[in-house]
């Protein structure tokens, strides 16, 4: 059984589009990444940048179960001696509604050069406005 490798040029891309709208953010971030790694296709190569793209949008509106949104902390480091600061999540929803999905996101990405890539294949927004209408969106519901 041989290893096939595909060439960047040949790989197909699409544009997906995912109303954040009430949906849970764990498992909406779980589904992005699958979807942005190309999980789903037949071709799939875990070296490769072979995924779609997708345009979140309302990302204001994104829910958490139980008493998450009022217990969930991220953390941050100033470089200080000291300077670990935290925020919970209502808190960094009033600052940047759309970084606790970027955060989500980002941490189930690979780390290094792919996962960096990888990101800039994501597209949120908060609200329902977005500047991709060319690229022929599909509407993604699960």
């Amino acid at each position: 059984m041989k290893t096939e490798f595909i060439s960047p040029s040949k790989i197909e891309r699409k544009w997906f589009l995912i109303d954040a709208e009430g949906k849970v953010l764990g498992r909406l971030a779980a589904k992005v990444v699958s979807i942005i790694r190309g999980k789903e296709k037949a071709v799939f190569a875990p070296h490769q940048e072979m995924g779609d793209y997708v345009v979140v949008i309302n990302a204001e509106k994104i829910a958490l179960t139980g008493n998450k949104a009022r217990q969930k902390l991220y953390y941050h480091h100033t470089g200080y001696v000291g300077g670990l600061k935290t925020v919970n999540f209502l808190k960094l929803m009033e600052k940047h509604p759309a970084s606790p999905l970027e955060k989500a996101i980002k941490g189930m990405l690979p780390k290094g050069p792919l996962g960096r890539k990888l990101f800039k294949n994501v597209k949120i927004y908060c609200g329902a406005e977005h500047p991709h209408k060319a690229q022929n969106l599909q509407k993604i519901e699960f």
